[in-house]
């Protein structure tokens, strides 16, 4: 995995990452301060795939903006573009996990001929903190109520939050601790690979991290009606962060969405890595025959008369 920056169009340097893999491009929208720890499959030269990715505004060595209002939805698919056009991609299949599912639908809504194929993966895309809790029966009012409350408690208190976090001692012990938490599951993510991803996220910033939530806050619930590329929709059936209905919920308009319910809890990516690169996988094959079905269809319509 490799970093290089990368300045967004309102002229903020976020800092991108890449794998060297062979294979299909996909660029990965990311959780909310999430980094390529959380990944371990796709960092591995077997994944099958070249992973594009960048750090959120402000997390992990990308800079805040100037104008501390630009991290709008809009802003993280600028983001986005920005990588693809830093790499030279026009157009690719994009996935997004957590927060990142409403950066992937976003993209898809405004960009469409930059997306060839959607993976969404224990997300929403759109009313983030209303998803919270679903899973719990907590009305959804309520679990918006709540998380934001949460969030502003955070950023309000994020001294003192930072003091305790950024002491945490991280290591399989505590990785242990985290997975029988009830916000994971034992036994579905290795000890040391958890200890990894969770070693550098307690370092962030925490009022910043409770700011970026908040900034998408307002963020209506959605349907992915229209979206006419193929789609993959992996929901966690314990998600207590992302309800897996609501999930499933807003690709149920489109009759070629893929949809799975995945026995993991939010942290999908560390507790069924395998599920992510076989899901992908497919996805990508999807993708490249309708590309072909479409690349094979002008050639005919556009063949001269007899």
């Amino acid at each position: 995995m490799r970093e290089h920056p990368v300045q967004s169009a309102d002229g903020t340097q976020v800092l991108g990452w890449h794998t060297d893999a062979d294979g299909p491009v996909v660029l990965l929208c990311p959780g909310l301060g999430t980094m390529p720890e959380a990944w371990p499959a796709l960092l591995l030269p077997e994944s099958g795939v070249r992973v594009l990715s960048w750090y959120h505004r402000g997390t992990l060595g990308s800079a805040r903006p100037v104008d501390a209002s630009r991290i709008a939805l809009a802003d993280h698919v600028a983001d986005a573009v920005a990588v693809l056009d830093a790499a030279g991609v026009e157009r690719c299949v994009v996935m997004g996990w957590s927060m990142g599912v409403m950066v992937a639908a976003e993209l898809a809504a405004l960009h469409p001929g930059r997306v060839s194929g959607l993976l969404l993966a224990a997300g929403v895309p759109g009313d983030l903190f209303g998803a919270m809790l679903g899973v719990a029966g907590v009305p959804r009012a309520v679990g918006r109520r709540l998380g934001v409350l949460t969030a502003r408690a955070v950023r309000a208190f994020s001294p003192a939050v930072d003091a305790v976090l950024h002491r945490v001692p991280v290591n399989r012990v505590t990785a242990t601790l985290m997975q029988h938490s009830g916000f994971m599951l034992p036994g579905g993510a290795d000890a040391d690979e958890v200890a990894k991803a969770v070693r550098r996220f307690l370092g962030h910033d925490s009022g910043w991290y409770a700011t970026l939530a908040l900034a998408l806050a307002d963020v209506p619930r959605r349907e992915l009606t229209g979206v006419g590329v193929p789609v993959t929709a992996l929901a966690g059936k314990y998600d207590v962060l992302a309800d897996p209905r609501q999930l499933v919920e807003s690709v149920a308009c489109l009759p070629h969405a893929r949809t799975r319910v995945v026995p993991t809890s939010h942290f999908m990516p560390l507790e069924a890595p395998e599920v992510i690169v076989e899901e992908l996988r497919a996805l990508v094959r999807r993708v490249e025959a309708v590309e072909r079905a479409r690349g094979a269809a002008l050639t005919g319509g556009s063949r001269p008369p007899a």
